[in-house]
Order: C-alpha cells, then structure tokens, then sequence
C-alpha cells in the first residue's frame, strides 16, 4: 500500500493542534518589532499554503514552522526565487 502523501497544509489542518498553539504561543511573545504587520503575515501564510515544499505546517527546504517563520522581521521565504521577502 502506498504511503499516504503528506498535508500541504498549515499546522492546526494537519491535525497537530498542540503544536498550532505552541507555535501561536511563541508569536505572541515575540516582541511587536520583530513581528510583521498582521497582513503581510496572511499574506506570507497564504504563499506557503501553495507551495509544494510545505509538508504538514513545516517548510521542507529549512524545516522551519511556517507560521512562525511568515511571523518574523528579517526573514524571507527559502525557495529559489523566495516567495516571499525579509521586511
């Protein structure tokens, strides 16, 4: 039987709601400059949610969680050409 393929889908729809709120928590404690604007945020999210490196809410070219990354000030997407850049 074939393995079943993975969720190209944020944390809490793959299932792993724990993790979901763990990762929510620790956006919330970021500080407010380190943190993008909620927009760019939905709009990083929404980028990741078509990308076909996203396996169960983890990036598969840095292993990062998505959420947490699309968060953060400085960072960008990892794919060549990025989907998504550093503010």
């Amino acid at each position: 039987m074939a393995e079943p393929k993975p969720c190209r889908c944020l944390l809490m729809a793959s299932g792993q709601e724990d993790m979901a709120r763990l990762v929510a928590e620790y956006i919330a404690t970021l500080p407010e400059e380190n943190r993008v604007p909620e927009e760019v945020y939905r709009t990083r999210l929404v980028l990741c949610e078509g990308c076909e490196a996203l396996n169960n809410g983890t990036c598969a070219r840095c292993g990062c969680y998505v959420e947490a990354r699309a968060a953060k000030r400085g960072l960008s997407c990892p794919a060549l050409p990025a989907k998504w850049t550093a503010q």
